[in-house]
């Protein structure tokens, strides 16, 4: 029980503590966008990507879990 409590006590500080390291990133140089540039971003698109990365790490999961259990 104290094992328990002291690595609950533990996920819990470090989650509070990593809660003031997000920032907002610096402004755009000035003209930015004006003349052509691309958007922010690039226009890059990543949700078929981030699609294909959490179906492959669910089928590795479930292969880990599956063979585990023999």
């Amino acid at each position: 029980m104290k094992k328990l409590a002291i690595k609950t006590l533990m996920v819990f500080s470090f989650s509070l503590i990593s809660l003031g390291l997000f920032a907002d990133p610096p402004g755009m140089p000035g003209g930015h966008g004006t003349d052509g540039d691309a958007p922010p971003g690039g226009g890059a698109p990543i949700g078929a990507g981030i699609g294909i990365m959490v179906a492959l790490g669910a089928a590795y999961g479930g292969f880990r879990m599956k063979n585990n259990e023999e």
